[in-house]
């Protein structure tokens, strides 16, 4: 049998989605979780990562802007495929090259709407509040040069009501990653990766 193909989680928070996409990948056939890479070795998801017995190896930030170095550490980790997870930094051209198709990224509204640098987080959800849309939710999506502009897998959305907060909003939008970001991964990398 062949061995799994090597993934990798690129985390920087508290890794409330990296917990369950550790969890989905435990028991693949063909894929598994042998990695989580970070810019901070003390967050969350590294925590999770070591706890989960998955190895944990971290860059400063400029180390990972430096060309090939990141990408160095991945060919000799023999990873084959990456999932952004609350990763908050730009990955570098020389690795977006490297992995054509092979980078998915989730983003907590429905791209092309409140994407773009710096629109991360609560600052999405404060975004999306103040806008007034009556809809939000998630996109999962390939990672290219331009910061949420790759080709979009999956989105889905949930209602936005006058009642409610850029908190509320964030836990609605947090119910949908952790019900749907783990199994679009593993449907995509499950096809490209092939057998």
């Amino acid at each position: 049998m062949k061995n799994k193909n090597n993934i990798w989680i690129f985390a920087s928070g508290s890794g409330t989605n990296a917990v369950k996409l550790l969890s989905h990948f435990s028991k693949h056939e063909k894929l598994r979780i042998s990695g989580l890479f970070t810019n901070r070795p003390d967050c969350g998801a590294a925590k999770l990562a070591r706890e989960a017995g998955v190895a944990v190896f971290s860059l400063t930030d400029a180390e990972i802007q430096q060309p090939g170095t990141l990408l160095n550490l991945l060919k000799t980790q023999a990873v084959e495929g990456i999932i952004l997870a609350g990763f908050l930094r730009k990955i570098p051209d020389d690795v977006v090259e490297a992995f054509p198709e092979k980078i998915i990224n989730i983003h907590p509204s429905l791209l092309p709407a409140f994407g773009g640098k710096g629109m991360y987080g609560m600052h999405v959800h404060r975004a999306v509040k103040e806008s007034g849309v009556n809809e939000t939710g998630i996109t999962v999506h390939l990672v290219n040069r331009v910061y949420d502009d790759g080709r979009i897998l999956f989105q889905t959305d949930i209602c936005v009501t006058p009642e409610d907060t850029p908190e509320s909003i964030a836990a609605k939008v947090q119910a949908l990653e952790h019900t749907h970001f783990a199994s679009v991964c593993d449907a995509h990398f499950s096809e490209i990766l092939g057998d």
